[in-house]
């Protein structure tokens, strides 16, 4: 199934990934940054029901200066001391969270709307397709925060360091060769107030002629992805 979601990836088309049973249980709705227009947006919105958010590979955060939300509050905490006490971690499925600042593009109105956030998703995606390629780009210029799109910063070695949908979305993107920044959204129902089972999930992706992929396979195929380009480079 690999193939096929490397397949829809490239054709900017959505790719549910489910990451493990030991880890949150969940399965993202998981589309290009890059090609997500208003009715991707509603679709996550609906079938997903989760926060929409965009992963984004870490030199593209780091060359456009994105910090992780954990280093903002403990600069931070020096000023305002509430800040210490909430930040620090306790999360039961990990050790940290990916989260960097929350965007809307310059140009949007509320930023909440499919417009609005399908406008900024597609913008941080062009705008990572660029830093990636090692071109310098004001970030402030075009987005402002607070704003209605969580950045999630994915860790620096990938799936080599930590397996969460960011890291798993991102490297798979990377193997499909574009842009690697996603929108995902986590998959949540409405029946249950849980997080929708793997196999409704599965059951919603073959309805939909959707690809379904779990982070085992990514994990796998991105570590032979890795070994093989190292080859190409000795």
């Amino acid at each position: 199934m690999i193939e096929e979601a490397l397949k829809a990836f490239r054709k900017g088309k959505p790719v549910l990934i489910f990451d493990f049973e030991d880890r949150e249980g969940e399965t993202d709705i998981a589309i290009p940054a890059q090609f997500v227009k208003p009715r991707e947006v509603a679709m996550m919105r609906i079938d997903g029901g989760g926060l929409i958010c965009v992963a984004i590979h870490p030199l593209a955060a780091k060359r456009l200066g994105l910090p992780f939300m954990h280093d903002v509050l403990k600069a931070a905490s020096e000023k305002i001391p509430t800040l210490s006490s909430i930040s620090n971690f306790d999360i039961k499925y990990d050790t940290r969270s990916s989260f960097s600042i929350w965007v809307n593009h310059r140009d949007t109105f509320t930023g909440i709307t499919d417009v609005d956030r399908a406008k900024t998703i597609r913008r941080i995606g062009e705008v990572v397709d660029i830093v990636m390629m090692n071109e310098k780009f004001d970030f402030g210029r075009e987005f402002r925060s607070p704003g209605h799109v969580a950045i999630l910063r994915a860790s620096e070695n990938l799936t080599y360091e930590r397996v969460g949908q960011t890291e798993l979305s991102v490297a798979l993107a990377e193997m499909a060769g574009i842009a690697p920044a996603v929108a995902i959204c986590e998959m949540l129902d409405s029946e249950t107030g849980k997080a929708l089972s793997k196999k409704k999930a599965m059951e919603y992706a073959e309805e939909r002629g959707i690809p379904f992929v779990e982070g085992k396979e990514i994990v796998k195929h991105y570590k032979e992805f890795r070994e093989v380009k190292a080859k190409l480079f000795i």
